[in-house]
């Protein structure tokens, strides 16, 4: 699989950002191991302005490559549709 490379938008150290973090972390260990790279960017720090991204709303899981760009919106619990909607598939159980 080519790598994937990821940015994770949030908006301060509130709870929905530490929520989506955590969710994704899990989504990783569980599925992807060390096929991503994830970039977390907190839009209070960089305000959208300063950011190369159309802001839909916080948290927003951007994979940039590979191409075709996709976008998850919110707090990233349901593994299977944060995957789906990146274009990413499950890693097979009891694979390496």
């Amino acid at each position: 699989m080519a790598r994937v490379e990821l940015q994770l938008y949030v908006a301060g150290e509130g709870l929905p950002s530490r929520v989506a973090i955590a969710n994704w972390a899990k989504i990783c260990d569980d599925d992807l191991e060390d096929e991503c790279d994830v970039e977390v960017i907190d839009v209070d720090k960089h305000p959208p302005s300063l950011v190369s991204e159309s802001f839909l709303a916080t948290p927003m899981l951007v994979r940039r490559l590979p191409l075709p760009v996709h976008r998850v919106i919110g707090d990233l619990s349901d593994g299977d549709a944060v995957l789906a909607g990146l274009g990413l598939a499950r890693r097979a159980e009891g694979g390496p």
